[in-house]
């Protein structure tokens, strides 16, 4: 029995990484024809998560332009998938998290009258400008969705509180988890940039980009991290640096040449998922990480005001510091001198799922699909 066309829609690494594992369950699914296109959101860093799973897209908007704005993003998917989604007439459009792909999609399969599965669906900070625009990109696509794919009982809660049906949501874990555990290898052998770095010393892995961060707090965050490997003689900062100017400036204007800091493109999925693995302590804006980083056993500082991730904070896995350069630094200080604070977090049980959260959507989505058909 043939049971349909499901189409998946991604524009940036943490998209792709997300549903890589999805695509993969897809696939092996011979019932069902999977289509994939990607917006290019971001070009770069998309296409070596998609060498690395092995995805080769169907249709690709390749929207990436320098000095790109919200507005021109959202146009440019929304008019790009107009035309794929009319020719492929799919039974369900499948978009993952938070970005302006995911929003503007879901949108143009909503004109379309073609059902939305949300996959991430229900984290909320319910604050709309923080993260920004991550909070409503996600809010609104739970508005357009019908399948909403929750990694956790706290996301699910949310979705209801939204008043979104009960039968519409399923808790599934992160597919996150999913991946990283296909590629985290114990035995990875380090090259190019990472080859030089002390792997002896204790690695501090920092990431900042988020709009909110820009200006000043990143300052503050910097000038903590200085403080920090002054201190410390056996502490090095490995920082993969975002391409944007706002925060590449800023990061070699402070940390530019100073010893034992380690400024460096952006990684490839597989080579940072295995630094991860090797650091010993996680200080980032990013959303991912706080799901991530736990799965390896390493405690996440997040340098953030708010998070859309609760069930780490209750889980003991992250701490939110904020951009203040005192609190950053004394609580990094804290898991630098304090051994049973660090094994606190270091064990404590991730909340985002145990790596098969991939093969229950596949089965949810398997359900809907007969259903469908059966209802034509």
């Amino acid at each position: 029995m043939h049971l349909g066309k499901v189409m998946t829609v991604f524009g940036t690494r943490p998209e792709a990484i997300k549903m890589a594992p999805v695509i993969k369950e897809l696939k092996k699914v011979k019932d069902i024809n999977t289509v994939v296109a990607v917006t290019a959101q971001h070009r770069d860093m998309l296409d070596q998560v998609l060498q690395l799973f092995e995805i080769k897209p169907d249709y690709d908007l390749n929207l990436m332009e320098e000095g790109q704005d919200l507005y021109s993003i959202t146009t440019g998917v929304i008019d790009g998938m107009k035309d794929i989604i009319a020719k492929e007439e799919p039974d369900l459009v499948l978009v993952h998290g938070d970005t302006t792909t995911t929003f503007a999609a879901a949108l143009a399969a909503f004109y379309q009258k073609i059902p939305v599965g949300h996959v991430e669906a229900g984290l909320r900070t319910h604050y709309r400008y923080s993260p920004f625009p991550e909070e409503m990109n996600r809010t609104l696509t739970g508005k357009l969705a019908e399948l909403h794919f929750a990694p956790t009982d706290k996301a699910k809660e949310n979705l209801l509180a939204e008043a979104t049906a009960l039968f519409k949501i399923w808790v599934t874990g992160n597919t996150v988890i999913d991946a990283l555990l296909e590629t985290v290898r114990p035995e990875y052998s380090f090259s190019g940039d990472l080859a030089s770095i002390n792997f002896n010393n204790r690695l501090l892995l920092v990431t900042t980009h988020r709009r909110e961060n820009w200006g000043n707090k990143m300052r503050n965050i910097y000038e903590a991290l200085i403080d920090l490997v002054n201190e410390f003689p056996d502490v090095e900062v490995v920082f993969p640096v975002h391409k944007n100017p706002v925060v590449k400036d800023v990061a070699e204007e402070m940390l530019g040449g100073r010893e034992r800091f380690h400024l460096i493109d952006p990684l490839d999925y597989e080579p940072f998922a295995n630094l991860m693995n090797a650091s010993y302590l996680v200080l980032t804006d990013s959303g991912g990480m706080q799901e991530e980083a736990p799965s390896l056993g390493k405690p996440v500082l997040v340098l953030r005001d708010t998070t859309e991730r609760p069930e780490a904070l209750q889980a003991g896995t992250v701490k939110l510091v904020g951009t203040n350069k005192d609190m950053i630094y004394k609580e990094a200080r804290l898991l630098l001198t304090d051994a049973k604070e660090y094994q606190k977090m270091a064990r404590a049980i991730n909340p985002y799922g145990d790596g098969k959260a991939a093969v229950r959507i596949v089965d949810i989505i398997k359900d809907f699909l007969y259903v469908r058909i059966g209802a034509q």
